[in-house]
């Protein structure tokens, strides 16, 4: 790495993966072309990923050595892919032809298994046509062990030793010796013998009768050992994979999810059909740390733990799945920040922001093992810890995370140093230069463009500082804690001032999304004024003001808001976060327009992200999407490098769900109490099924009318008190 490379947040400087199918199971995870191919491009970022390394980045599959045409390709059930492909007219050397396009089938299945770390793929060869055909089936390979940071191409690779590929026991073998001690291998195992093996390939010559079908399976499988585990574990060492036992497992996994989730239908196929998509990807993006589960950030970019993106995916799915919270709190308290680390900017209490476990992390390389440079992970922890308890009543938790809980507070207090707010700057020369949400380097600007300087004041940082004491004081009161609460309140109170008075733009109407280090405004009408309202720490006539802001033109693109307005100088409609919508950002904006009664906005984005998802693959919400309009376009405008899925776009739909129907527990008590119910025009009702508070469950009915939406009980266990206010 050069002393003057900075690991900026954008996603990555590869190629688009607009177009690629997903496949992810636990840690493992696997991106191929819509018609199967890794590309064997430098910059493109297909390929077979494990713990921060992409351990296969080429695998092509050509007849006669044509690429193939796709006929259709889709990937729903997030560990297995199904690719149908035909044939081109394929020609012989001397020019004849030997087969008419589509005269050949392909069926291509692909399904990966996380117990043998292993990607096994069935190809299924069809003669459509009425005479016997005889043609090659070429597949190449190339393994060369990037970490994802390579990949990404914000990083250049200090290499270790990659051996020369060979065919040993049946199998084509690829060998990485990393700088890190660790051995990384490849094993590209075929059930049926090649008639060639040249290198990097494998060469079947096929024959097809009429109607005739032949299968070829193979398994690609990986291994990351200690070089002081001998001997390496080699091919037929490999445990083998079991297609029947993994559908099973998968089968068994998928029950288990959905049984243990809160159950949505409604009078709208396409809702249902969102939310549906929206908790499969849910499922998929579930990962493990140290026997904790969490939903990693995205694929393929941020497939880890994140401290801000898992705890608000965590948040997003309280009213449906509690139990993720309780392991993301863990694990993230596992890891919280004990001593002064510039390097990685860790701190006594502080949150992380990313861990990673490749090749550079490793080395220390990057700082990332974990890394600290986020400011809003550590008060959305404490929020998570409340909201967390206000729905199960898990004081055996919160008494297990309460050293933890006070770290955090301090840290928070700690941050506000001279200015009085939580502040950033970073200390690492590997760090972030941003560290809120918008952490790439030109997430935060002044009115002019220019980078705003630090250290720097998030507007949504201190919103979260203020909506974190309020919370922590009620869930001391619920824990019977009460003497803790009377210095947050009071914090709480005096932060509420002075933010009011600090960061609010009079002229434009709106929050600045930013204090710089001379305590001037950033004066950018952002997104993040929305925020404010989450945490409702607004005053009622600047919350007026700023819900009017924000659905103006020039913000509200028809789809959601947009996070910079058009109007300002740094505004692009594809950067990354100055211009773009993304759908957490949405939801939260929308519960933020709940707290204050601006029930006809939040329709309004609501129906704008359902709009949307309706017009992506699988209505699956991307990690952002362009800021366009929709009067010009008529569908969403993709960004080429976006996360799908995305755990925070996921929760989207489900969260802005829950948020119109009201919801507010409180498990202690054994209550649930139902606010202001809202559903759009196109909505007649929605059933919750199993929705549990604490121990107890119940099933709702929301119907509406032409008198609003009435509430409906039909099903409770008899300690839970609902009480409804319309």
């Amino acid at each position: 790495m050069r002393p003057d490379e900075v690991l900026r947040t954008i996603p990555s400087k590869t190629l688009s993966i607009d177009d690629s199918l997903t496949l992810k199971d636990g840690n493992l995870f696997f991106l191929c072309k819509t018609f199967g191919d890794v590309p064997f491009a430098d910059d493109s970022a297909e390929g077979l990923y494990y713990h921060d390394c992409r351990f296969l980045d080429g695998y092509e599959l050509r007849l006669a050595d044509r690429p193939m045409e796709t006929l259709v390709s889709t990937a729903t059930r997030g560990y297995e892919a199904l690719i149908e492909l035909t044939n081109p007219d394929l020609y012989r050397p001397d020019t004849y032809l030997f087969a008419n396009s589509e005269e050949i089938g392909v069926k291509w299945t692909r399904r990966l298994d996380e117990v043998s770390l292993s990607l096994n793929d069935e190809i299924t060869l069809r003669n459509f046509g009425p005479r016997t055909l005889t043609f090659p089936l070429t597949l190449r390979f190339k393994a060369t062990f990037q970490d994802i940071f390579v990949v990404r191409s914000l990083v250049t690779q200090v290499r270790g030793d990659l051996h020369p590929s060979e065919w040993n026991d049946g199998c084509l073998h690829y060998r990485y010796d990393g700088c890190d001690g660790l051995v990384r291998q490849v094993w590209v195992c075929p059930q049926t013998v090649p008639t060639l093996i040249l290198q990097d390939q494998l060469i079947f010559e096929m024959k097809l009768g009429p109607r005739e079908e032949q299968k070829i399976l193979l398994s690609v499988s990986i291994a990351e050992d200690s070089e002081a585990q001998r001997p390496l574990v080699e091919a037929a060492g490999r445990p083998k994979p079991d297609l029947a036992r993994l559908e099973k497992r998968h089968r068994r996994s998928r029950e288990s999810w959905f049984r243990g989730t809160t159950r949505v239908k409604s009078s709208s196929l396409l809702l249902d059909g969102i939310i549906d998509r929206s908790l499969r990807d849910l499922l998929m993006l579930r990962s493990s740390l140290d026997g904790e589960e969490y939903y990693s950030a995205g694929v393929p970019w941020f497939s880890t733990l994140f401290g801000r993106d898992s705890i608000i995916a965590a948040l997003q799915m309280l009213p449906y799945d509690a139990s993720i919270a309780r392991q993301t709190l863990r694990v993230l308290a596992k890891y919280q920040g004990r001593e002064h680390d510039p390097w990685r900017e860790e701190e006594p209490g502080k949150i992380m922001h990313e861990i990673r476990v490749g090749e550079l992390a490793r080395t220390r390389e990057v700082p990332h093992n974990p890394y600290y440079g986020t400011v809003d992970a550590t008060p959305l922890f404490i929020i998570l810890a409340a909201k967390y308890h206000a729905w199960t009543g898990d004081d055996a938790l919160i008494e297990e995370l309460l050293p933890n809980i006070l770290a955090a507070t301090e840290w928070m207090r700690a941050g506000n140093r001279a200015s009085g707010y939580i502040t950033y700057k970073s200390t690492s020369p590997r760090g972030l230069t941003n560290q809120g949400w918008k952490d790439s380097e030109d997430g935060v600007q002044n009115g002019d463009g220019s980078p705003t300087e630090p250290p720097i004041a998030l507007v949504e940082v201190q919103a979260y500082a203020y909506l974190a004491r309020l919370e922590l004081a009620d869930l001391y009161l619920r824990t019977g804690q009460a003497k803790r609460t009377v210095l947050l309140r009071h914090e709480a109170q005096e932060l509420r001032e002075r933010f009011n008075r600090d960061f609010w733009m009079q002229d434009a109407q709106c929050f600045a999304l930013a204090l710089g280090g001379d305590g001037v405004q950033a004066s950018v009408c952002s997104s993040n004024a929305g925020h404010a309202l989450w945490a409702s720490v607004a005053d009622a006539d600047k919350a007026r003001d700023v819900r009017r802001r924000l659905m103006r033109s020039d913000m509200f693109s028809g789809w959601g808001v947009r996070t910079m307005s058009e109007r300002e100088i740094g505004y692009s409609p594809i950067g990354y976060h100055v211009g773009t919508v993304w759908p957490h950002d949405n939801s939260i904006i929308m519960r933020g327009f709940r707290n204050y009664g601006f029930d006809g906005s939040a329709l309004r984005l609501f129906s704008g992200m359902v709009r949307a998802a309706m017009n992506f693959d699988l209505y699956r919400l991307p990690e952002l999407f362009a800021g366009f309009s929709r009067d010009d376009y008529e569908i969403p405008v993709h960004y080429p490098l976006a996360n799908k899925p995305q755990a925070w776009a996921a929760g989207t739909v489900p969260d802005m769900l829950a948020s119109l129907l009201g919801l507010w527990p409180d498990a202690s008590n054994s209550s649930l109490r139902v606010i202001r119910p809202i559903l759009p025009d196109y909505i007649t009702w929605v059933d919750l099924k199993e929705l549990q508070v604490g121990t107890n469950k119940a099933d709702l009915r929301f119907e509406r009318s032409s008198r609003g939406v009435a509430v409906q009980v039909l099903r409770k266990d008899k300690p839970l008190d609902i009480v409804v206010e319309l």
